[in-house]
């Protein structure tokens, strides 16, 4: 029982050991050090890739696209609504997605309630290291060996398949777990669906993109705390993803902005949308289906 004891108070003393140390790495986190200071040099960016104080142009030709209509008579013109977007831009914004509203505000509360909770009920899910599952982390992957930070803090989870991911998910807010576990679940079926009708667009079986490429589910959360001067840096640099599909939930922050035809284009964030994202993956077999069926 002595014994017992004893290696309670030595685990005891460990972990203290090691929730230190991950409090003392959580100091890299900008949200943890940036209140009423001054923009480091080391988050800086050269003049060539800083955004500067020019007014990037709000795009209203980024495709919004009902997807309540693919539902009705309208479904084919839905559909080649979809590849057009996709060949054309990349991007598109769906609205009538089917995701409540309520789950999308309720969501965004519980991820705001994590970034603001105390140092020592997040310290354990900092990591630097990409092979954690559930980690929270600053700037980049890159970060120890970036010349230039990233002006961000960002959560990152796998959510497929759910029974098996969750328990390594934050255990505060207390609602995380429950809360995002019915957001990830509906963002899966809305990705499924979008799949279903580029597949149906291009003449292929419904479930053609349902297969191991589609089963893994990503959750990143990206925090953009204030910045003394965003004309100096960047939240995230210009970047293409690499998966099937992306869907982001831009809420009422704006900043994104898309390459089209030679010049970066702002999206306005549209209330209780979501913006689509065509990754490489998917591009690729999308451009691969039409060469073949329009004989390029």
């Amino acid at each position: 029982m002595i014994s017992l004891i004893f290696n309670q108070i030595f685990k005891l003393s460990a972990t203290t050991s090691i929730i230190n140390s991950h409090i003392q790495e959580m100091e890299k986190l900008v949200s943890s050090w940036c209140k009423n200071k001054p923009l480091p040099e080391s988050y800086i960016f050269p003049p060539e890739t800083r955004p500067g104080n020019l007014v990037v142009p709000t795009c209203n030709s980024i495709p919004v696209i009902d997807l309540s209509k693919a539902e009705g008579q309208n479904r084919t013109h839905t559909v080649q609504q979809i590849l057009k977007a996709g060949q054309e831009y990349g991007f598109f914004q769906l609205v009538n997605h089917g995701v409540p509203e309520s789950l999308m505000n309720e969501s965004m509360d519980v991820f705001k309630e994590f970034f603001e909770m105390p140092w020592e009920d997040k310290a354990m899910l900092y990591s630097e290291d990409p092979k954690n599952s559930c980690r929270l982390s600053t700037s980049s992957v890159n970060y120890a060996r970036e010349k230039i930070h990233h002006w961000r803090d960002n959560l990152r989870h796998p959510c497929h398949p759910l029974q098996s991911c969750i328990k390594h998910w934050p255990q505060k807010p207390t609602r995380y777990r429950e809360v995002v576990a019915t957001y990830t679940i509906e963002a899966k079926k809305l990705g499924l669906r979008i799949l279903e009708l580029v597949s149906e667009g291009l003449g292929l079986e419904s479930r053609y993109f349902g297969d191991k490429l589609s089963e893994s589910e990503i959750l990143s959360i990206n925090h953009y705390p204030p910045c003394p001067d965003p004309s100096l840096t960047l939240g995230v640099a210009k970047h293409c993803d690499p998966n099937l599909l992306t869907l982001l939930h831009q809420g009422d922050v704006s900043g994104l902005q898309v390459f089209n035809n030679g010049e970066w284009i702002g999206v306005e964030p549209l209330h209780d949308a979501f913006v689509v994202n065509i990754g490489n993956q998917l591009q690729g077999r999308v451009l691969l289906q039409l060469r073949v069926v329009d004989g390029w």
